[in-house]
């Protein structure tokens, strides 16, 4: 019989292998997989720790963001142009309200259950019902002290309750500071109903500048560039900001924009705040613009505008630095009532009256006899105009088979450059402007900048301005798809096109800046002036290109400019009138009157462009009135020069009291 023993030294002594190679497998395998599982709990541990911090971050971590105020503006004289007021609301924290919304919870449940109503709502019914229901009770007592009837939105809860939670619920808005002071007075410390601050746009001068000014409209601060706060990951709740819309608050809006500030938050699992915050930073308000513009001289003009009633428009620059004095246009609107937000009433109000419309910057028109200017300069530097050359004037004015009638249908007689642009001599233009020919005209315009924008600071300023020509007719033409006969004869350019061309009617459209851009650049001697809406002291007076005129010619202009104010026969002869003169003064200035086809007919628009004083000039100022009814004479001097007038003397009255201003600036030939 097999046996695995040997008899040694008379005993029994069993032997075995020293080592099993299929349990030296099994413990290595052990091994291993010990050291995968340790390699994967380190890994765990010690290598993803920040990638599970960041998850519990985000889980259990809110962020509130708060704006900041906007930045002020003033004028050039440090008067407060849009500034902020403070804003007062009666909110809840509803997060601070879970006790008493669980506690009503269970009153109402039990209130069902007694009364056996097999129609109980679900827990979700029944939390919106216990919440409406406390949240009530607050705005009760509100409406008990402030004696309001303010009702609840139980929609606009429960979507700020599930959205917002860690926002405050604003019970009721835009408080009066009686209202405020009452509640500061009466609330308990303890009372869960608190008196919220903000800030809201408030505009002093109400609406002087509204066009210039712009409005604000309010956005969400989750984009804004201007947040500090750390935290982009966590889930964020934000406050309503602004964001400029229109005029210098949306062109300035990066300058005016405060910086965000907020608060990081823990939650529970339920996502109300625990308290202390994590982290808490405050807004900072944002810097402050000074304008260009003199408040006492954008009163003067919007009120006289408004003694009008009538579309209309006025800009008065400084001639050595191109900073706008006023830019003011009627209608307008009180910016107030765009701040907070603007009702859908107010909006519908301003909107059937116009008042949204910028004509000074927008608007386009035909700039009518004021172009005479122009006129008069290309053909002084092209040599086809000699100053002391007259033109017979019959009244009218022959061009092919058609007659052009001067501006008031009365003979003028043998006429020269400063009579006629005194008295506005329409024939002596037509010719000048015949002989010059429309190229060159068009030229001219294009060298002053008639073809551009001017650059100002603000938005949407048009670029539907023209100055037309052959080649652009032909183009304009050919978009209509006339019939090829048709097209053929309306595409050609006419000496009749150049006729209306020179006297500032047919196709050629300006805006009242621009009219008064080149009004500043004629007194300074120069073609280019950029309006600017900001105020340097230490800006450097403009420099372009010179117009070019030798001694001779620069008087003749400018003595039939101030002969236009001041002669007796002149088209803006009521400035010198008793009742308008200004004493020690000397103006500039040149009428026109354009027609514009409307669906009523024919509508006549008056315009004033001037500078002043004359030998040394330091403001030029445009006025644009737009008439209402079709067919009326409407004439530039009668409607547009005592606007003018007005602002001048406002002008004049400072400028006297304060010192000649240090950049008036010598005239250049």
């Amino acid at each position: 019989m097999p046996t695995s023993s040997v008899e040694r030294s008379g005993s029994l002594v069993e032997t075995h292998r020293g080592y099993n190679p299929r349990l030296l497998v099994f413990h290595g395998v052990l091994a291993l997989a010990c050291l995968g599982v340790t390699a994967g709990l380190a890994y765990q541990q010690l290598i993803k720790t920040d990638i599970y911090h960041d998850l519990e971050r985000v889980q259990n971590q809110r962020r509130v963001l708060t704006p900041g105020p906007r930045g002020n503006i003033y004028d050039r004289e440090g008067r407060l142009l849009v500034g902020n007021r403070p804003r007062f609301a009666v909110t809840l924290n509803l997060d601070e309200l879970r006790g008493e919304f669980r506690t009503e919870f269970l009153r109402i449940r039990r209130a069902y259950r007694e009364a056996d109503d097999r129609n109980l709502p679900s827990s979700g019914e029944l939390e919106q019902i216990a919440r409406f229901t406390v949240v009530q009770r607050y705005l009760d007592e509100v409406n008990r002290r402030l004696e309001r009837a303010e009702k609840l939105d139980g929609q606009a809860l429960t979507r700020h309750f599930r959205r917002q939670l860690l926002l405050p619920y604003i019970l009721v808005d835009d408080l009066h500071p009686d209202e405020y002071a009452r509640l500061l007075e009466q609330l308990p410390v303890t009372s869960a109903l608190q008196v919220y601050t903000t800030t809201a746009r408030h505009y002093p001068f109400q609406s002087a500048a509204a066009h210039t000014l712009g409005f604000v409209g309010l956005a969400s601060l989750e984009d804004s560039p201007t947040i500090s706060l750390p935290g982009e990951e966590l889930k964020t709740f934000a406050m309503k900001g602004s964001i400029g819309r229109d005029g210098l608050e949306r062109y300035f809006d990066e300058i005016l924009q405060g910086e965000t500030g907020g608060t990081i938050y823990r939650v529970d699992p339920a996502g109300y705040r625990v308290n202390p915050p994590l982290v808490r930073r405050l807004p900072v308000q944002g810097r402050d613009l000074v304008t260009s513009l003199d408040i006492d001289l954008q009163l003067s003009a919007e009120a006289a505008l408004g003694k009008l009633e009538l579309p209309a428009s006025a800009v008065m620059l400084e001639v050595a630095s191109g900073e706008v004095l006023a830019l003011a246009t009627k209608p307008d609107f009180d910016l107030n009532a765009t701040s907070p937000r603007i009702a859908a009433g107010a909006y519908q109000q301003i909107d059937a009256a116009g008042g949204w419309y910028n004509r000074s910057v927008k608007g386009i028109y035909p700039p009518g006899s004021s172009f005479k200017i122009l006129t008069a300069i290309a053909g002084l530097r092209a040599g086809t105009l000699d100053p002391d050359a007259t033109v017979n004037c019959e009244g009218v004015y022959r061009v092919g088979r058609r007659l052009f009638p001067c501006h008031d249908g009365h003979a003028h007689g043998p006429i020269r450059l400063a009579q006629a642009i005194e008295v506005s001599c329409n024939v002596y233009f037509y010719a000048q402007g015949l002989r010059l020919g429309a190229e060159r005209l068009a030229e001219e315009a294009r060298r002053f900048g008639f073809d551009q924008p001017t650059g100002i600071e603000l938005p949407f300023e048009t670029k539907g301005m023209l100055v037309p020509d052959a080649a652009w007719k032909r183009r304009f033409i050919a978009q209509r798809k006339l019939p090829p006969d048709q097209q053929a004869i309306e595409e050609r350019w006419y000496d009749g096109d150049t006729a209306n061309f020179s006297i500032g009617q047919g196709f050629l459209l300006v805006t009242p800046l621009q009219m008064a851009s080149f009004a500043a650049s004629v007194a300074r001697g120069e073609t280019r002036t950029r309006p600017t809406l900001l105020h340097d002291p230490a800006r450097a007076p403009l420099r372009s290109d010179p117009i070019g005129l030798n001694p001779v010619a620069r008087a003749a202009l400018l003595r039939g400019m101030e002969d236009c104010v001041i002669s007796p026969h002149g088209t803006a002869r009521i400035l010198n009138s008793p009742a308008l003169r200004i004493p020690d003064l000397r103006i500039a200035g040149k009428t026109g009157t354009a027609q514009v086809a409307t669906p009523g007919g024919t509508r006549n628009l008056a315009w004033f462009i001037c500078f002043a004083p004359v030998d040394r000039p330091e403001v030029a100022l445009a006025v644009m009135v737009e008439g209402d009814t079709p067919g009326e004479e409407f004439a530039g001097g009668r409607y547009a020069g005592p606007v003018a007038r007005d602002i001048l003397k406002t002008w004049w009255d400072k400028r006297r009291a304060a010192g000649p201003l240090s950049r008036a600036t010598a005239i250049r030939p």
